[in-house]
């Protein structure tokens, strides 16, 4: 469908051919990537057309700006104000709303044209927005707007979020449930704006793709439905935002708006050096943007924010908040120097790093604390979804501390908060692994030997003398099975699976994994992938004591925790003496000041999981004799629900939290 079709093609930015690096194309990783073979998506219907019975009012200020507002507001509605101009689009500005009365709401997305808000109390609200020019940051207009919201008079329906979207992104809206009941009967029509086409195989979550503009344009959609035998509606407004014509080699398909998080000495050149369609040349790396360790070898966290590029403002409040909150060892603050930025948008998933840009991308899925920042996030699927779908085996993946999960899974149906100790296993480990790699390609013991004019130009220096450190971890200790290797490629590049691979069970995939040293799956990417999954899990360990689980089971119809079936797992598998001089050699070239032996000591025993037992029986692993693995496992099958159906934790799968080092 489209929206898969344009992830595939935004997944392939390493593909291009100024690219030297793809985390992946050979076992070294040095060869370029071909741009992955596309089917054509098949073109959807325009979405049915409807008139709608509410219209926007627009509301003049005296200035050059105006507000478009909806006809009726009233408590428990999806609400939005929009923005409009006199005689120019919205681009090249920078837009900051903020509430100067009325009872508190929860904003998160104060940076766009498009506010959007729940109402829960009744009441007068008033809102001033400030634009600014983004290349001078000197400001355009200002102006304020009042709207009254009544108490709930009528029953309704709440689709989330209205917003704005750049023209040709993709776009994900979500109908919100009603007492945690889904919504029946759900339709979805077109008052006004462009003709969209909606992929409507999830109901609930349409996906499209926005449409090709002259001029800023609205969209109005409308949501129809029935719950407890009343039909209910609502009207969702996206504007659609003309942008400037692609020039970018490197990101040729649109992102979203971005603006540095800070007002510092690098906000002016930060989006455009790192996340931007106009990137023709990649920024030279002495004298335009350095790396953070450049210019602070001992970066503090105001100098690391001061390299932060976000969509929304409150990606980087977050961002700062678990540094603040959860680096109490400085190890992200380190890790971090090798980066020159960290770059947090709507539309970003899988996270990665970048070699020409030298950042890092992360997707805000990590990030939210509150249901509103989570309604700001572009939940299209990741382009990698359908890898590998005609393997016969699954390789499952979790983290664990005292026998549960480490972290609690959030519903998206659920309008649920969470903390920044609920968001710290994924968000370190996320962190761990994507900052394993730029310090595998540019660690802080280089910095001074950097000599441009590009980081491309570094790398490929590096790379052609096999300097990296992954180079070395594949020269000294090589990953041997050469069956892993082929699979691999088929499950994350998305390569043809032959006959043979096609046959594999999960027990001959067993034999082919675990006598190798690599601890999990997706290390076979790439010798870039196989040095950042060792750092990641010795890091979560140490540091937060939490451990990794992988395994190799088979892959039924209806595949959940409960129902495959695991023919080899491990628990710590990094523990494995055949690993641990692979883990050393890794930390002590990424993180010297750790002592890497005193690491390998602290690492709990390795434990094997009980074979023929579901991956949700094996959460809890004693390591139980042969003599009572029966009567665990009829004790294990007995609980109903399962911890894990109990923690309603998803299905992870090897390689689904990363994308590849780029």
């Amino acid at each position: 469908m489209d929206i898969q079709y344009k992830r595939v093609l935004a997944g392939s930015l390493c593909c291009m051919t100024l690219l030297s690096a793809c985390g992946g194309g050979g076992s070294d990783g040095t060869a370029p990537v071909a741009p992955p073979v596309i089917t054509p998506p098949t073109t959807l219907p325009p979405v049915s057309s409807c008139t709608a019975s509410n219209q926007l009012q627009t509301v003049t200020t005296g200035t050059d700006l105006s507000f478009m507002i909806e006809s009726h507001y009233q408590v428990g509605q999806s609400a939005m104000i929009l923005a409009k101009l006199t005689n120019r689009n919205t681009a090249g500005l920078r837009f900051s709303w903020q509430q100067t009365a009325g009872p508190a709401l929860a904003l998160a997305s104060v940076n766009s044209p498009l506010l959007a808000f729940d109402l829960i109390e009744a009441g007068s609200y008033e809102f001033t927005l400030t634009t600014q020019v983004q290349s001078t940051n000197q400001q355009f207009a200002s102006a304020a707007v009042q709207i009254n919201v009544d108490a709930s008079q009528s029953n309704q329906l709440n689709v989330r979020l209205d917003h704005q979207v750049v023209e040709n992104n993709d776009i994900s809206l979500r109908l919100g449930r009603k007492n945690n009941q889904a919504i029946g009967n759900i339709s979805w029509c077109q008052a006004s704006g462009p003709t969209v086409s909606l992929n409507l195989d999830d109901k609930e979550k349409p996906l499209f793709t926005a449409p090709n503009v002259n001029q800023d344009e609205v969209i109005h959609l409308i949501a129809s439905g029935e719950f407890g035998g009343e039909s209910l509606t609502d009207d969702v407004y996206l504007l659609a935002t003309q942008e400037s014509s692609i020039s970018s080699s490197y990101f040729d398909t649109p992102v979203a708006r971005t603006h540095s998080y800070t007002q510092s000495s690098y906000s002016q050149i930060l989006t455009g050096c790192v996340y931007s369609n106009q990137l023709v040349n990649a920024c030279n790396v002495m004298t335009r943007l350095p790396l953070i360790g450049q210019v602070s070898p001992n970066a503090s966290r105001a100098a690391i924010m001061d390299r932060v590029v976000v969509s929304h403002d409150w990606m980087g409040k977050n961002f700062e908040a678990f540094l603040t909150q959860v680096d109490m060892n400085s190890d992200f603050a380190k890790l971090l120097q090798s980066v020159t930025a960290i770059v947090i948008s709507y539309d970003i998933r899988p996270s990665f790093y970048w070699v020409v840009t030298g950042a890092i991308y992360l997707d805000p899925e990590n990030l939210w604390l509150t249901p509103a920042q989570r309604d700001t996030i572009n939940e299209a699927a990741d382009y990698r979804s359908d890898f590998g779908k005609e393997l016969n085996f699954l390789m499952p993946w979790r983290y664990v501390k005292n026998n549960q999960y480490a972290s609690q899974s959030f519903a998206k149906t659920q309008r649920q908060p969470r903390t920044i100790a609920d968001l710290t296993p994924s968000l370190a480990s996320l962190l761990y692994h994507e900052l394993a790699h730029a310090n595998d390609f540019f660690p802080r013991s280089v910095h001074s030997n950097i000599q441009g004019p590009t980081l491309l130009d570094d790398f490929s220096r590096r790379n052609n003398a096999k300097a990296l450190i992954s180079d070395q971890l594949s020269a000294n200790f090589p990953l041997l099975s050469q069956q892993m290797y082929a699979l691999a490629k088929v499950s994350f590049k998305g390569d043809t699976a032959t006959s043979l691979d096609k046959s594999y069970q999960s027990s001959d995939v067993a034999s082919f994994f675990a006598p190798d040293k690599a601890n999990d799956y997706y290390a076979y990417t790439s010798t870039r992938e196989d040095a950042a999954m060792l750092f990641e899990e010795a890091m979560m360990s140490y540091r937060l004591g939490i451990r990794r689980d992988v395994a190799v089971t088979d892959k039924p119809a209806n595949a959940s925790a409960d129902t495959i079936v695991v023919a080899f797992g491990q628990r710590g598998r990094i523990a494995d003496p055949s690993i641990k001089s692979r883990v050393s050699y890794v930390l002590d070239n990424m993180m010297p000041e750790l002592n890497s032996q005193t690491v390998l000591a602290a690492l709990p025993p390795v434990q094997q999981m009980t074979v023929g037992q579901s991956w949700a029986a094996n959460l809890s692993l004693s390591n139980p004799s042969p003599a009572n693995a029966k009567a665990a496992k009829t004790s294990a099958d007995a609980q109903q629900p399962l911890t894990e159906r109990v923690n309603n934790m998803p299905l992870q799968l090897s390689g689904d939290h990363h994308g590849k080092a780029q």
